[in-house]
Order: C-alpha cells, then sequence, then structure tokens
C-alpha cells in the first residue's frame, strides 16, 4: 500500500441499497480482465502520518477516465514524496500536509518544481507568505541604498502596496489583482476631486492634505513592487513568475515645458482672478491664501518656463532678497533645487569661474537629509559667468556679516546658503520665497524646478551646444535633453529655420543664381 494501487470502482447498488464499490460484477469482463464500459479509474496510496504521530488516512482520489491517467497521477504523488531527504521525516511530513491542503483547496497537486525549490531553499512547504510579509523582508534586506530611495520604497509599501495586496499570498498573487489596486487609486482621486469642491467644510477638511495620485507616481509604485518581485523570483525562488512586469498601464508621457508668451499670460490672468474668486465665494468671504490660489489657478501645462524678460524681471525683484545668490544660480547655471542648498564653500572657485556638485539636501516628508547628487553624470564641475561668480562674492560678503553678528550663536556648517544663523537650509524654505518673490513681482507661476528648465532653454537659446547644456544640467543622455528643451523657446526653431534657408538663399547663392539666368539669357 505504501507505494499505492490503481483500482475501478463504480456507484452501482445491491437491493439492500449498499454501493458496491470495487466489488461490482460488471467491473470485470468475463475473462477477468477491466470492463472498457462500467466504473471509474481511482488510485490509493498511504501517507506519512501527521506531525505528533498519528497514522493518516490513505489518499483516495478517482474520477480518472482511465488507467493510465490515474497512474500518472499517483506517479505524481509518489515523486513528491520522494523529494524528501530520507534523513528528514519532517520534511515527508510536510510533503503529505501541502498534498493534502493543496488538493482541498484546488483539487490539482503541488508541481514537483514548486515543492522541489521550496525544500532547497529551505522553505516551510506549509507555511505561505503574504505579498505584505515579503515586503517587510525586501525592506530589511535594502540596506545598502540611498536613504531617499528607501523613503520612497517604504512609502510606497505602507500607503498602497500592503493595504490593497498585503493580505495576498505572495504565490498566488496575479496581474488582476495589481490592475486592480490601480483602479481603486484613481477611484480615490476621483473621489479626492469631488470632495475639494464640497459646500460641506467637513467633507473638504477630510481630503485637504491628500493628494491624487499621478500617472507618474502609479509607474514608480508598480517599480517597486517589480523590483520586490523580481528578488522574490531570482534570488529566493519564492515564485516563478512577476506579475508586476507584465502589468500593461498607461504611459506615462512626461510634460514637456512650454513658455509663458503673451497670450498665455493673460489668459492665465483671466483665469486667475476667476479662481480666486471662486475661492473666495466657496470659502464664504473668508481669506484666501494669495500663494494658494496663486498656485493652483489652472496653466497650460504642469511645467511652465518664464522669458528671458521674466527671468530677468524675477531676478531684478528678488536682488536685495539674502538668498539673491542662490536664485540666480539656478536661473542661469540649472542647479536643482538640492544640489543648491548642499553647495559647500570649499566647492567653489571664484577666481576660476566654477563649482563642484557633489552633494545635495533632500527633503523627505519634512526631514532634510545630506546624500548624493541624483545620478553620478550629477556629480559634474559647472562653469560660471562673471556677474554669477560677482553675486557670490558678495553673498559671502553677506554671510561673513551674519556671522559676526550672531557671535558664538554661529553654526559654522560650511554651505554657502544657509539659514541667518548659519544652519542649513530647509528645502521648502527656498521654494517658498521663491513663490513669494514671483507672486510679489507680477509674474505667472511657475515651480523652482521651472527656473531649472528655464536655464536650459536660455542657453539653448544663446546658442550652447547640447552636449554643454547636458553635462551643465547633469543629465545623462543628451538625446533626453534635447527631446525636453528644444522646442521651449520659439526663437530657437526661428533660428534654426532661418539658418536652414540662409545655405539654400544665402546673398552668395542669390548672386550665383542671377548670374546662371543672365547668361541662360
Amino acid at each position: 500500500m505504501a507505494e499505492g494501487r490503481t483500482f475501478k470502482r463504480c456507484s452501482c447498488r445491491n437491493d439492500d441499497g449498499k454501493a458496491l464499490g470495487q466489488k461490482c460484477p460488471k467491473l470485470r469482463r468475463p475473462g477477468g480482465g477491466w470492463s472498457y464500459r462500467h466504473g471509474i479509474w481511482n488510485y490509493q496510496i498511504e501517507l506519512p502520518p501527521t506531525a505528533d504521530g498519528k497514522r493518516r488516512g490513505p489518499l483516495r482520489r478517482g474520477g480518472f477516465a482511465s488507467q493510465d491517467a490515474a497512474e500518472a497521477e499517483l506517479g505524481q504523488v509518489r515523486d513528491l514524496l520522494a523529494l524528501a531527504d530520507p534523513r528528514e521525516p519532517a520534511t515527508r511530513i510536510q510533503i503529505a500536509d501541502l498534498i493534502k491542503r493543496t488538493l482541498t483547496e484546488t483539487d490539482t497537486l503541488p508541481t514537483l518544481e514548486t515543492v522541489r525549490r521550496k525544500i532547497k531553499t529551505g522553505q516551510h512547504l506549509t507555511q505561505e507568505i503574504t505579498v505584505e510579509q515579503w515586503l517587510t523582508e525586501f525592506l530589511h534586506r535594502k540596506r545598502r541604498i540611498e536613504e531617499t530611495t528607501r523613503r520612497s520604497y517604504e512609502s510606497h509599501i505602507r500607503l498602497y502596496l500592503t493595504p490593497y495586496l498585503g493580505r495576498l499570498r505572495l504565490d498566488q498573487l496575479k496581474v488582476s489583482d495589481i490592475a486592480l489596486m490601480f483602479e481603486q487609486i484613481e477611484e480615490f482621486n476621483d473621489t479626492i476631486a469631488e470632495r475639494r469642491t464640497n459646500a460641506d467644510l467637513q467633507i473638504r477638511e477630510s481630503v485637504k492634505f491628500r493628494r491624487p495620485i499621478s500617472i507618474a507616481t502609479m509607474h514608480r509604485i508598480r517599480a517597486t513592487l517589480r523590483h520586490a518581485l523580481n528578488m522574490a523570483m531570482r534570488q529566493d525562488r519564492l515564485i516563478d513568475f512577476n506579475p508586476a512586469a507584465v502589468l500593461e498601464m498607461p504611459a506615462h508621457v512626461r510634460p514637456k515645458p512650454l513658455v509663458w508668451t503673451e497670450d498665455r499670460v493673460r489668459a492665465w490672468q483671466a483665469d486667475f482672478a476667476q479662481h480666486r474668486e471662486a475661492e473666495k465665494q466657496r470659502r464664504s468671504g473668508q481669506r484666501v491664501n494669495p500663494i494658494d490660489a496663486y498656485t493652483s489657478a489652472p496653466r497650460p501645462s504642469p511645467v511652465m518656463v518664464w522669458t528671458p524678460a521674466q527671468t530677468r524681471l524675477f531676478l531684478d525683484h528678488a536682488r536685495r532678497h539674502r538668498l539673491f545668490a542662490l536664485y540666480q544660480l539656478i536661473a542661469l547655471r540649472g542647479l536643482r533645487r538640492g544640489e543648491a542648498c548642499g553647495l559647500r564653500w570649499k566647492e567653489v572657485d571664484l577666481n576660476g569661474h566654477s563649482l563642484t556638485v557633489n552633494w545635495q539636501l533632500v527633503q523627505l516628508a519634512w526631514q532634510v537629509h545630506e546624500g548624493t547628487p541624483k545620478t553620478d553624470a550629477s556629480v559634474r564641475t559647472i562653469a560660471l559667468d562673471s556677474d554669477t561668480a560677482q553675486v557670490l562674492r558678495a553673498h559671502r560678503q553677506q554671510q561673513r556679516q551674519e556671522r559676526l553678528a550672531m557671535g558664538e550663536a554661529w553654526v559654522d556648517t560650511g554651505f554657502v546658503f544657509t539659514q541667518p544663523d548659519g544652519n542649513r537650509l530647509h528645502p521648502q524654505h527656498v521654494s517658498d520665497q521663491f513663490l513669494w518673490l514671483a507672486y510679489l513681482a507680477g509674474l505667472p507661476p511657475i515651480r523652482l524646478h521651472d527656473l531649472r528648465h528655464g536655464a536650459a532653454s536660455l542657453m539653448l537659446a544663446a546658442g550652447v551646444e547640447m552636449k554643454v547644456v547636458q553635462e551643465t544640467l547633469g543629465h545623462t543622455s543628451s538625446a533626453f535633453t534635447a527631446d525636453t528643451y528644444t522646442s521651449v523657446y520659439p526663437q530657437v526653431a526661428t533660428a534654426a529655420a532661418e539658418k536652414t534657408a540662409a545655405l539654400l538663399f544665402g546673398k552668395e547663392d542669390q548672386a550665383e543664381g542671377a548670374r546662371v539666368v543672365s547668361l541662360r539669357s
């Protein structure tokens, strides 16, 4: 019985109504062989005892159309039990438990490869890992990563992956489960939009600090899950398939910068006035924060760029602000906010008109962390124009005066841009100050990061080579730089058109054409 056997049985009953089972005379032909037409094939095999030593009832399975089919599944059971090392009876017991449970849940046997892999990797065969448990293990293993990356993983797992998928078994996670998560996120986006426009203050307050999840963020959430599942598949072999890798999602199209032309500014001013009035009515006449209205009014694109004249107006207005040098550095040289805040004096060569980007300050939630730049290409040396170098000299002199005024209370951090007491800046403070300065200057709104986009556009409009622009901005690829910025300022396209026409219709060509015509005439 340990090796199991196959047999036939039927549902016939005797005169007393008792099932005949294997004893039905119709199961055999007159010669003793099995009947082709009567009965159904079954198999039976003894399984190892339970963990507490009690005898387990034999495994019986039926419903097979042929003896070969019954023998095939019986052979699979034998092969599963044979995976256990004879010196490890506990593993054989776990295999038996797994066979019984899997048959109960799915009416199929566990696959040989799955059980073999679990035994090889030392996993408990009947203790299934949930998505939440694996994501916790994934975070624990990701020790040697940037703090920004860790916080990104942690927030994706805590806010989305665990609430929506955490309860599911890791090996049963399907593409449809992940797709449903994103559908539910999109539904909540609609809820946020509806509640924000509700007349009931309490309903509006319920989503006060909730922002709709963008397509870009959804792609990052999927990337976190895909990375975690890849680790489960390749390192621990917990799964054979990564459903996050094949999930189809809407394409994430990076918004290209648009310039604030006169027509767009006029249209935005009208929209801003209407938006501010609507906010006043919605708040029943209560004061509206001007910066909130200024930044939330509709604009042509999420990424907007000032014209050179608008940028010059901003810098003229910001000249008396103590962070003026920082804003000019971003506006002309395209530093990222964190790179400007993390710049140290030892990395600035005012005599050589250059600076080196080696560090950045990163804001995670509200906490500020010091870290390396975004990519290897972001570690770079940037040339300074003479005016910006002079502005930085004036800023250094101003900082020395602040240091004298603070006396012993001064904190020597070595940063170029600091608070009045020498402590490092909070990046959000820099952004908030920028918005106020832009608002007071009467300019249409852009983000501080868009000032960096403007620097790229200015360089291209000035005829700077694409490779130089790429290296100045710290982009990995010049193709990305070209795709993002070449069409921002209309004069760039106009200049290209004029240069092309000049090749064909230049003065020398026109004179040559006239000479040919005169010869022909």
